[in-house]
């Protein structure tokens, strides 16, 4: 029987490089990539998964060129014009990770609305990291807990790890907060800065083609490694496991 792991995550790696090896501009990779990403999201919901996390935009692709910048904001934009009604029908939640205040103007016009239409939504939670980086999802958590600290709210001895993960930035996901499978496109073996603290036992997949090339049948492909793997937590194979 297949397991189903509650919270996907997936770096959104390659659309640049796929786009180059065709002879296109960067661009058109980000085209691509945006397309993938409505089937990828109603497959995620069809298989029961409750929360998927796309690495959209990182704090340190703001080093890109101002061009390629304004090309991804533009499709962030067209992308919630055209799939939010679908998102709502099919009980999808939106929320972004990040920085989200660093997003241009015209970005938060769109955004801001479509979380709001989508935040009474009960099914599948869609969680986009843009501007987000792990260090900085830390590093944001101790400063929240130090301030009630400072303040009087809170002694030292009150932290734990279930009081950090709800000041992370997935803390409204709740028990589905932590990452059960993370894949990356594009044939890279690193997580660069993604969730640091969420996969700490996360099962990672990593795949040789690259996001504008990944579909459902992908994300099938890598649950079944998913399920296949003895998730033991340092603990011993359970018995009769041949891990």
């Amino acid at each position: 029987m297949t397991k189903i792991p509650n919270h996907v995550a997936i770096i959104m790696d390659g659309n640049g490089r796929w786009a180059q090896a065709r002879g296109n501009p960067r661009a058109y990779g980000h085209i691509r990539g945006v397309s993938r990403i409505k089937p990828v999201v109603l497959e995620a919901n069809r298989l029961g998964i409750r929360a998927v996390t796309l690495y959209a935009f990182s704090t340190e692709n703001w080093k890109r060129p101002n061009a390629e910048l304004s090309v991804l904001w533009k499709l962030l934009i067209k992308f919630l014009r055209r799939e939010l009604a679908e998102l709502d029908r099919e009980n999808v939640r939106l929320s972004v990770l990040g920085e989200k205040h660093r997003l241009p103007p015209e970005v938060l016009k769109e955004l801001d609305p479509a979380i709001e239409r989508l935040s009474k939504n009960t099914g599948l939670r869609l969680n986009f990291a843009v501007s987000y980086g792990g260090r900085l999802d830390i590093l944001t958590a101790a400063r929240a807990f130090a301030e009630r600290v400072e303040q009087g709210t809170a002694k030292p001895s009150d932290l734990d790890e279930n009081v950090f993960s709800r000041l992370l930035s997935t803390g409204e996901l709740g028990e589905y907060g932590d990452v059960d499978l993370l894949i990356r496109t594009s044939g890279e073996f690193r997580i660069s800065n993604f969730l640091l603290w969420q996969a700490a036992y996360a099962e990672f997949v990593f795949l040789d083609k690259n996001w504008p090339d990944f579909g459902p049948e992908d994300l099938r492909e890598a649950i079944g490694r998913f399920s296949g793997r003895d998730r033991r937590y340092g603990g011993l194979a359970k018995p009769g496991s041949t891990h």
